[in-house]
């Protein structure tokens, strides 16, 4: 800790609201020199105007309270003397040091103090926080913080929180604060002066630490030994601190049959497949590698911070985390950015935060850093491209590198189903000799599918040909450039104007020939799509960050096969909630499998999820500014339950809409594209910073709830897949011509393997009770309703009621 003699005054101001016309009504101060509080300041003040109600609940203070208390006039010299010749240091400095100096103004003493940020500084020396709220900070670093948005105990929450920041500065290595140091003079106000104080003495611990290309970085820490697993599930569930379940311990032991080399397990979820498929596996053998591929990232982000870091803590189980290049800082773009003069305050500030982060991160995997949104291009500009020269300093420690490193030596691959794929087609030795799991593998024939398409960005390939065409003299080249402008030209604006999904044939052929003839290097996602084996081409567009693209996709009409990926005699386990989707379509058929084994664990009712079906929902056919507004009314009305609430939709302009009444209503809550990543969002919910979560997407099947002892699940519509989707059409000619149905067949299963996928979302512990309430009625209004319902009775409780009755139903099954 530093001895610096400099007096610094912690400032906490509670005030009548946030605008520069606020009153004060509350002032705490806690002044501290060296490493010690040497005195401390409260008072309240009469604002002489009454609070707002949102005041009065967030600070407890009430108007009785203040008429007590004295004018700010009465307690300004007090207060002057006692900060005059101190470091003006606050959480949002802006606001406090502006409204006190303006108020002391205002009574006749002038305060020139500089002034420190503590959220600044935080965001700089705590890099991977999600929010920089006095809340949040104190919670992570274990800081009391009790009253808060109490002035005094803000105040001292903040105190504290200026110790554990001098504390972190003290301890890094001087190769480090150097560079900080050079970009110092770019945080707010005089917010360096904490950082200067700290001498540039220290070498660094080179059993932490290595230089690199003139940048620290965390060294990568041998592996431990790994203990021996036990050859019971029980007993190695006990030492992970965990009670094995009948139906997990069943699933484990399905996942040590053999007979085949292919095996398909259908096991409903919440009955803790993770370690029922890991367990058993690590135990078998101390040599077999086990590689696990999950639907989504943020899926895969949750097995290594959960069960892959508990299996290293206990049995010291090396893991790894496989994604795409994309995922790293690659650390020659860093060291470029890094030797840039850029004038951008918040740039500069990101180069800090990242040189404190290198000392932090085992992986380099940027999603660590939760707060990128700010200055998303820079991170962009950061990312890896998979493309590592061997000149570079980096080279033997680039993060990517030591990723596909470590991979080869860890017992444990973690990945996801569209990165397996994409390195199975480049490299299948990754799983050669392992077992592939492949977990919640109805989704991966999605994946598959997905996989087998092709696209390219239009108007970035637009642009290009433009760049091209000016380049070039030749004019059977320039004929051929002008007629590929023209043509995608007119299909975009088509796209905009016509409901047409695919391209017809003969234009598509007079377009592909172009494209064949020209075949210019550097159009390679173009040159794909004009593969005759795509034989079906689109143009569609999606929402990517700040802008709508546009993309031209092709694929094949005929359905990918995942069996020719795998290496001969491969051990694959394929894990599902639902193997048969119907009686005419099963899953290994569609991955394309004909050799295997089935192993059907039975389902078991589940008393802790109850379901309930709104006979007075919310039809899909409404207009849709009605369905939304339908919608928000129902869920604000649920919210008088008081219980933590994840809304589920099938669409991202049904959840923004229903956002927007919702927030017109005053009703707090978190929504997805709004309010952060799903990651971001998903820990916010937990904490219990909103009660109401708005999700879609991952949130159907790729994001477990476990934190809640009871929670509601609200379902708004039943989630049948887009009918327009190419793969719906594709299977929609299929079965048609095989004289079956393809709603029957295909649509309603998927939608009811779905629909089961999103009930175990919040039935993750045999102690977790959750309420299901669906508010599309179709379930009880059209033909297949009856069917439908059957099979969610099998495995649970189902009620048919009014919203009203719903509500007192709800709260007496949870509470």
């Amino acid at each position: 800790m530093t001895k610096s003699k400099q007096k610094y005054a912690v400032i906490d101001l509670e005030a009548t609201g946030a605008s520069i016309m606020a009153q004060i009504i509350q002032v705490g101060i806690v002044i501290i020199q060296g490493d010690t509080i040497i005195d401390s300041y409260q008072t309240d003040v009469n604002p002489h105007e009454p609070l707002s109600e949102h005041i009065i609940q967030l600070t407890g203070i009430t108007d009785k309270q203040l008429a007590k208390a004295p004018d700010f006039s009465q307690v300004a010299r007090e207060i002057y003397e006692l900060i005059q010749d101190c470091v003006f240091v606050a959480h949002n400095v802006k606001f406090d040091a502006n409204l006190l100096s303006e108020q002391l103004f205002m009574e006749g003493f002038e305060l020139r103090t500089p002034r420190v940020d503590t959220v600044e500084l935080a965001q700089v020396f705590f890099p991977t926080m999600e929010k920089y709220s006095l809340g949040e900070l104190t919670k992570a670093l274990d800081i009391p913080l009790e009253d808060a948005h109490t002035a005094i105990a803000d105040a001292r929450a903040t105190a504290h929180l200026f110790f554990k920041i001098r504390e972190k500065i003290a301890s890094l290595p001087s190769l480090t604060l150097e560079k900080i140091k050079s970009y110092a003079d770019h945080l707010i106000f005089e917010s360096r002066i904490v950082i200067d104080e700290v001498a540039l003495d220290k070498d660094f611990d080179h059993f932490l630490y290595q230089e690199v290309g003139g940048i620290l970085i965390r060294k990568p820490q041998p592996e431990m030994a790994e203990k021996k697993y036990s050859q019971n599930f029980a007993t190695n569930m006990a030492l992970l601190g965990l009670d094995s379940r009948p139906t997990q311990e069943a699933f484990a032991k399905a996942m040590l049959q053999e007979e085949k080399d292919t095996h398909f397990i259908q096991a409903q979820a919440g009955i803790g497949k993770t370690y029922g498929y890991l367990v058993p596996l690590l135990a078998k053998s101390e040599l077999q590698k086990v590689v696990v591929s999950v639907p989504t990232k943020l899926l895969q982000d949750q097995i290594i911070s959960q069960e892959a870091k508990q299996l290293h803590e206990v049995f010291g189980t090396s893991f790894q985390s496989l994604k795409g290049p994309a995922n790293y800082l690659k650390l020659d773009a860093f060291k470029a950015s890094l030797e840039r003069d850029d004038d951008n305050r918040l740039l500069n500030r990101y180069k800090m935060q990242l040189l404190v982060w290198l000392l932090e991160t085992r992986d380099g995997d940027l999603n660590e850093i939760k707060q990128q949104q700010r200055l998303q291009w820079y991170f962009d500009s950061l990312q890896h491209d998979g493309d590592l020269s061997a000149h570079s300093p980096f080279a033997q420690d680039d993060f990517w590198f030591r990723s596909y490193e470590k991979a080869k030596s860890s017992r444990l691959l973690i990945t996801n189903h569209a990165y397996l794929l994409t390195r199975l087609e480049d490299d299948p030795s990754l799983i050669e000799g392992a077992h592939l799991v492949v977990d919640e593998a109805q989704k991966f024939f999605l994946a598959l599918e997905e996989f087998s398409h092709a696209q390219v960005n239009l108007l970035d390939t637009l642009t290009k040909l433009e760049d091209f065409l000016s380049e070039t003299d030749q004019l059977l080249t320039r004929r051929l450039i002008e007629s590929l402008q023209f043509e995608f030209s007119h299909l975009v604006v088509d796209y905009h104007q016509s409901s047409d999904q695919l391209i017809p044939r003969e234009k598509w052929e007079k377009i592909r020939r172009d494209i064949m003839e020209l075949k210019h290097p550097d159009l390679e996602g173009l040159n794909k799509i004009a593969d005759e084996r795509y034989d079906s081409v689109w143009v569609d567009s999606r929402q990517e960050k700040e802008k709508r693209s546009v993309f031209l996709k092709g694929a094949s009409q005929l359905l990918l096969d995942f069996s020719p990926f795998l290496p001969e005699n491969q051990k694959t386990t394929f894990v599902s909630a639902t193997l048969t989707i119907s009686p005419q379509v099963s899953l290994p058929e569609l991955l394309g499998f004909e050799d295997y084994e089935e192993t059907i664990i039975e389902d078991s009712r589940n008393s802790q999820q109850a379901i309930w079906i709104d006979t007075e929902g919310v039809s899909p056919a409404l207009p849709a500014e009605d369905y939304h507004r339908e919608l928000a009314n129902k869920i604000y009305k649920l919210s008088q339950l008081k219980l933590p609430t994840l809304v589920l939709f099938t669409s991202k302009d049904a959840l923004e809409q229903v956002s927007q009444h919702l927030e017109t209503a005053g009703l707090p809550h978190l929504a997805q594209g709004k309010n952060g990543t799903s990651h971001q969002m998903k820990r916010r919910f937990e904490v219990e910073e909103a009660p109401i979560l708005l999700g879609t997407g991952s949130f159907w099947e790729g994001v477990d709830f476990t934190n809640h002892d009871q929670l509601l699940l609200v379902i708004t519509r039943l989630p049948f897949e887009n009918p327009q989707d190419f793969l719906n059409q594709k299977m929609a000619n299929r079965l048609s011509k095989d004289g079956k149905n393809p709603f029957t067949a295909y649509s309603l299963p998927v939608m009811m393997m779905r629909l089961k996928q999103a009930l175990g979302r919040t039935s993750r512990r045999l102690d977790q009770k959750s309420a299901v309430l669906l508010l599309d009625p179709r379930l009880i209004e059209k033909s297949y309703g009856y069917s439908s319902l059957e099979i969610l009775r099998q495995t649970h409780q189902v009620w048919l009621e009014k919203n009203d009755k719903i509500l007192s139903e709800v709260l007496d099954f949870l509470l």
